[in-house]
């Protein structure tokens, strides 16, 4: 594919895409070299090493055509405005800076298991729509909320460090006027009237996920979410159904049964390596041996 390689000498050095016709273009190729009709037929045989595997997704068709009928197009600009979603997991990203804009068309960026602990909205293309922060040590969305994608759908928040009531604020529709998802998971979060209330201007919000929280220990937690979102599909991985919402129908506005206490019961099923006191012998009457008394102490940390 060398000969067309080289936009300086390719007479459609200066073409945005794909649409002439190879088999139309007058270029030599070089001997020993794959005409592009060969090169084509290589990417849809399945017999193929090179054949495009049935899951791909579009972006990545484009690019693989690309690289064979426009290979001097394959650098990075072009390539940035083909992708879609852009996945980085685990590899130790503290920091989201503005090399991302380069990608204008991204709707999908998942960035969890990484080290972030603030992300700046104006760093991050505006035509989101999915948002992964989850396993970071996100404390503030202070920053993420000054300019916010306006177009997303889906934010995981989960496994990080928030904490209410100072970041429940940033969770209305002022900032996420089109959010269909939320992942709170596995943070801090303890008011659940104060949380209640901004969730409820998201009006197209349909699955939330709270559990992990120190407010899901609430004995009228569930209750009280399903009946105060009615619009809510989904709480907690667990669908709402008709039955359900019946069930709590009203718990809403009775507020004062919502008390910011939990109850946890612990069961010990079984204690190994401990003496059994009612299995050792007792000394006889009169006996002078000495006494041997066992105590235990066994502590929660929650």
């Amino acid at each position: 594919n060398k000969s067309r390689f080289d936009a300086r000498a390719s007479p459609r050095g200066d073409r945005l895409g794909l649409g002439a016709d190879p088999a139309g273009q007058e270029e030599a190729v070089l001997l020993g070299e794959e005409s592009p009709e060969a090169l084509m037929e290589l990417l849809s045989d399945r017999h193929s090493p090179w054949a495009l595997p049935p899951d791909c997704s579009p972006q990545d068709q484009h690019l693989r055509k690309m690289a064979v009928l426009a290979p001097e197009l394959i650098h990075g600009s072009n390539v940035f405005q083909v992708l879609r979603s852009l996945r980085i997991v685990g590899k130790g990203v503290e920091e989201v800076d503005e090399g991302l804009l380069q990608l204008q068309r991204l709707e999908e960026l998942i960035l969890s298991a990484n080290q972030i602990s603030r992300i700046t909205s104006a760093n991050l293309p505006q035509t989101l729509k999915v948002l992964e922060l989850c396993c970071n040590a996100v404390a503030d969305l202070q920053d993420l909320c000054a300019q916010p994608p306006p177009e997303l759908q889906h934010l995981g928040l989960g496994y990080n460090q928030l904490c209410g009531p100072l970041q429940d604020k940033y969770l209305t529709a002022d900032f996420w006027p089109n959010l269909v998802s939320l992942d709170l998971s596995f943070n801090n979060f303890t008011d659940l009237l104060g949380l209640v209330s901004q969730l409820s201007s998201l009006q197209k919000l349909r699955v939330l996920v709270l559990q992990g929280n120190p407010l899901a220990l609430i004995p009228t937690y569930r209750g009280f979410l399903v009946d105060s979102l009615p619009k809510l599909s989904v709480l907690d991985d667990i669908h709402i159904g008709p039955d359900e919402r019946h069930q709590f129908h009203g718990l809403a506005r009775q507020p004062e049964l919502i008390r910011s206490e939990a109850r946890v019961a612990v069961s010990v099923g079984e204690i190994k390596g401990v003496p059994d006191p009612s299995a050792l012998q007792q000394p006889e009457i009169g006996s002078e041996a000495p006494v041997i008394t066992y105590s235990y102490c066994v502590t929660y940390e929650f």
